[in-house]
């Protein structure tokens, strides 16, 4: 349970709730109690008019018992009605203040997810993230709801009832209780199979449906490698492993009913045998006996209920566990203050190396460059030299592993880290669309976004006459990470994004590769145009894309290798030249 003591903030917060559910419970259990009570004296009177008609030898029931059982019955109605009102009062509280625990649950895991750090999402899978904020909560608000309301109502119950049989006949408690402990252990043992066959299902499922997405988001490379039998089958393959584990799953559920009426059957058996002995006795009545036989089904769920319920607490004890190893992470970036942040745009790196936690490779070694304020700093590579950690960097998603990067000549890392993303804007090589609207994916960035200014930065990211080409234009709602666009619309879409922020620094990390040099030429004036006073950095592969910028570096190997703009790098023997005349010949063949 010590995982589950983190709940107890909760708890607190809902106190009332809580309170005012265990109230209810008690009364629903009072009034539970009264029908049998007078169900004895119903039997009680029958048996003593019965008596008096065998002494007086006559017959029928007088019209004083008749109004007495009447008046009996009407007890038992109105005892059952009061109590089913109550258990409806009971559910508003408990059940309603778990779902008020498991809404709050889930914001503050969300909330959490969005601080932290690259490194925990390098480090965990998406399935995993998800799992934990849904399936992981919602068996945490099983513990906090129906356990709870269980737990508090069969204590209660337990108590009252048995004193309550106790002070009938002792030695009948005991016999009549000896069954519902057994019934409660093997409860416990179905349950747990059950649940453990249910995780079997749910995994299968989670196979299925990872199966299912995957081959619908890639159906173009399915159909044109005509792969569609050979899925199949494995998709037949995938769904007769859930048919099995689910026939599996159905035989142990079909054990439960006949276990709990077997020893319900067993505890009455008991009630009548034991019963009826202590009735020839006199000790008891036969009213008792109808008496301990409705106390015996009023307790055979809840006793029954204590092995469901200790399943429940401990996948619960888990789920807390899997939740609280990740609201225990900290964030490696975190804004150390909270002064207010006006960029002018002025960059210096220092020396700057880094090396990829999780994985440990080194990334960048001593790198050092300085851009001034509305400069172009231009960075061009071959793949893996190092080029999208420099943006990643400058972004702050990583500090460096040594060295400084100094911005308006203060250390990134003293800086108010919001404020600073608020006035930066960066398009990454892997371009993510939400599944909505262009014109919300291209306002994504800003508050209270204007037609004109959405039209304004699709325009300069030479988007703005494909989408009108569209039958709902700005209104066109994008399929699945914007399956509906193809690679250059995604780019300019999400460089529309940057554009409309008007950042004071735009890092371009190989944002245009997808697109047509003719495009890119469109895109890149309109770029240099709009960003005369700001600062920015250009990651690219080509050199017509960097070959205006006011400053060049070229990677290697994570290292500087050469520096200086483009008609200093082409005048001497260099590696940019040879990567200039390559993609020069490549040019002139097309």
């Amino acid at each position: 349970m010590r995982h589950l003591f983190t709940l107890n903030s909760y708890l607190l917060r809902y106190k009332w709730h809580l309170i005012g559910g265990s109230f209810f419970v008690l009364i629903s259990v009072l009034f539970s109690v009264i029908p049998p009570q007078y169900v004895r004296e119903s039997f009680n009177a029958v048996e003593e008019a019965i008596r008096s008609n065998a002494e007086n030898n006559t017959s029928g029931i007088s019209s004083e018992t008749r109004n007495l059982i009447l008046f009996y019955g009407l007890i038992i109605i109105g005892s059952a009605l009061l109590k089913g009102l109550f258990m409806f009062f009971m559910r508003q509280t408990l059940i309603v203040m778990s779902r008020h625990i498991e809404y709050d649950l889930k914001n503050s895991v969300y909330q959490h997810y969005q601080k932290l750090s690259q490194r925990f999402y390098r480090a965990n899978s998406t399935g995993d993230l998800m799992n934990r904020i849904s399936e992981d909560v919602s068996r945490v608000r099983m513990y906090l709801g129906p356990a709870l309301m269980y737990g508090i109502n069969t204590s209660i119950l337990v108590v009252v009832v048995v004193q309550r049989m106790l002070s009938i006949n002792v030695s009948l408690t005991i016999y009549v209780l000896l069954p519902l402990p057994i019934l409660s252990y093997l409860i416990y043992r179905v349950s747990h199979l059950i649940n453990r066959r249910s995780e079997r299902v749910q995994a299968q499922l989670s196979v299925i449906s990872t199966f299912v997405q995957e081959t619908l988001s890639g159906i173009r490379v399915l159909k044109a490698n005509v792969q569609e039998k050979y899925l199949a089958e494995r998709y037949d393959k995938e769904t007769d492993i859930y048919y099995d584990r689910n026939e599996k799953l159905y035989r142990v559920n079909a054990l439960f009913g006949p276990l709990m009426l077997l020893l319900v059957g067993l505890s009455t058996i008991i009630i009548i045998y034991i019963g009826g002995m202590e009735a020839i006795r006199g000790n008891i009545t036969i009213g008792n006996i109808a008496e301990f036989i409705m106390y015996v089904n009023m307790l055979t769920w809840p006793v029954a209920s204590i092995g469901w319920v200790t399943s429940i607490v401990q996948r619960a004890e888990a789920s807390m566990e899997r939740i609280n190893d990740f609201l225990d992470e900290k964030p490696d970036i975190v804004s150390p203050t909270d002064e207010p942040l006006h960029l002018n745009g002025q960059i210096r790196w220092e020396n700057v190396s880094f090396t990829y936690p999780h994985t440990g490779i080194k990334a960048l070694e001593d790198v050092s460059f300085e851009i001034k304020p509305g400069e172009t700093l231009a960075i061009i590579g071959e793949t893996g030299s190092g080029k999208s950690t420099i943006a990643a960097l400058q972004s702050r998603l990583f500090d460096p592993t040594s060295g400084l990067i100094y911005l308006d000549e203060k250390d990134l890392k003293e800086i108010n880290l919001e404020e600073y993303r608020e006035q930066i804007a960066v398009v990454p090589q892997d371009v993510f669309l939400f599944s909505d609207t262009i014109y919300n994916n291209i306002a994504f960035g800003i508050d209270n976004p204007t037609q004109e200014m959405v039209e304004e930065a699709a325009k300069s990211a030479g988007l703005h006459n494909s989408i009108m080409d569209f039958p709902e234009k700005y209104q066109t709602r994008l399929g699945e990470r914007g399956v509906t666009l193809s690679g250059g619309q995604k780019q300019r879409t999400a460089l529309a994004r940057a554009l409309i922020k008007k950042p004071r620094l735009l890092i371009l990390d190989d944002c245009l590769s997808a697109v047509d040099t003719e495009t890119e030429d469109f895109i890149l004036k309109a770029i240099r145009s709009y960003s005369k006073s700001i600062s920015s950095i250009i990651i690219s592969h080509r050199v017509t894309s960097v070959q205006h910028a006011d400053m060049i570096l070229v990677l290697k190997n994570g290292q500087v290798i050469e520096k200086g703009n483009h008609n200093q790098l082409i005048k001497s023997d260099s590696y940019y030249l040879s990567i200039y005349r390559k993609q020069l010949e490549k040019e002139m063949v097309k």
